[in-house]
């Protein structure tokens, strides 16, 4: 009888759960607009307050929030969305949020930052305005490689089974969108935008997050649209327009040991007026790293510098004269340029310059067609240290 009564209960417990977990994911949206907490649109009252305010309550609510931005200009400091939430959360912007412009408050690495959130939608059409110009002359990462970073416009840190759609950034101090530590994240729809001259600036920087993607998105900077340091695991990039910029760069690696970045997917991608194309690059001298299964396809370049770039001698650095070419320690394996094609602005247009000391491993030129029209000739292409093979078409004629 115990035993039939203990399996009666568990029997309506489990039903109880059922209707209770429906009853929560059923649950309509509440609304958290931050004019109710306060929040001005006149462009000068700082609203951190009334923005976190806002996220708390919503944070707290047990069911789904959502945190409503409305039309009109506002500023904000620096800010940062904090988790674990009740429920899943909505932040929506449709107004502009401007950033602050005071160079004391440029020692924080973050604008708006959101932390330890799981089910989280970012989105609106609204604009991020980083106001980047009052902070860009303080950047002298080109001369100091222990400079100070400046903000992110948007950071997200250990955020999982997350989206990122329909925002405009512009003009960001720093990375417009960097994520860290994150899984499951799908951004898409956004647009990010800076000079070409803007020091920094990369659209979209990630790092020690796995299963990314990233698709209908255009993205002009003064760096790289998207960056993929150590601890990139599957990645999905599609359908993106980059340029200005400096490509899709996988790395700089090798500054630490034991980095890795693997399974990373390019595809469908357009590239006007860039310094690079398709990226790979390590630093010399560097330390022993991994980055493999890399695919980079389906691409059209556009008046491209580097379309094609694996640089294992990468340094930017004055002080990297007087330092060896060839030692760096990354490992490159398993990686595939395929139907890559279009104009170089330079002779060269696929350069493999890889390490005497781990040659680069099965790397693959398939159906390429890249031609260069300016003087001295015909494009070509350049390979060191590398171990591969071509198919298909090869203009320029294949190094490999």
């Amino acid at each position: 009888m115990l035993s039939l009564a203990s399996a009666i209960f568990g029997v309506c417990f489990l039903v109880y759960l059922s209707i209770a977990n429906a009853q929560y994911y059923r649950s309509p949206l509440k609304y958290f607009n931050v004019k109710d907490y306060g929040a001005v649109a006149d462009e000068k009252s700082d609203n951190s307050q009334a923005f976190l305010k806002a996220w708390g309550d919503a944070c707290e609510w047990r069911g789904n929030s959502l945190v409503y931005i409305p039309y009109g200009t506002y500023k904000l400091g620096t800010v940062s969305f904090e988790g674990p939430c009740r429920g899943f959360m909505r932040f929506v912007i449709k107004g502009v949020l401007k950033a602050p412009t005071h160079p004391s408050l440029f020692s924080t690495n973050t604008w708006i930052g959101f932390r330890y959130i799981n089910g989280l939608v970012v989105k609106g059409g609204g604009y991020l305005d980083g106001e980047g110009a009052s902070a860009w002359p303080y950047n002298d990462c080109s001369k100091n490689p222990n400079c100070t970073p400046l903000p992110v416009t948007m950071r997200f840190d250990f955020v999982t089974n997350s989206k990122i759609h329909h925002l405009r950034s512009i003009n960001s101090k720093n990375s417009h969108i960097n994520l860290f530590a994150c899984n499951n994240i799908n951004i898409s729809f956004v647009r990010l935008t800076a000079p070409n001259k803007s020091p920094n600036t990369d659209g979209i920087h990630i790092g020690l997050s796995t299963n990314i993607k990233i698709s209908r998105t255009v993205i002009q900077t003064g760096d790289d649209c998207i960056s993929m340091v150590s601890g990139s695991r599957n990645i999905d990039i599609s359908d993106v327009t980059c340029g200005p910029g400096h490509g899709i760069s996988i790395g700089s690696l090798g500054k630490s040991p034991g980095e890795i970045v693997t399974g990373i997917n390019v595809r469908n991608c357009t590239f006007i007026g860039t310094q690079n194309g398709a990226r790979i690059k390590t630093w010399a001298p560097s330390l022993l790293s991994e980055a493999s299964d890399i695919f980079f396809g389906d691409i059209y370049m556009q008046n491209v510098l580097n379309p094609i770039l694996i640089d294992q001698q990468y340094c930017p650095f004055p002080s990297c004269s007087n330092l060896g070419q060839d030692n760096s320690k990354v490992q490159i394996s398993n990686v595939t340029f395929s139907n890559i094609w279009g104009i170089s602005s330079s002779k060269v247009a696929i350069s493999l310059k890889c390490s005497k000391l781990v040659p680069c491993k099965n790397v693959q030129l398939d159906n390429i067609n890249l031609v260069y029209h300016g003087r001295g000739g015909p494009a070509t292409s350049s390979c060191l240290n590398v171990i591969g093979a071509s198919y298909g078409r090869q203009s320029p004629p294949s190094c490999l």
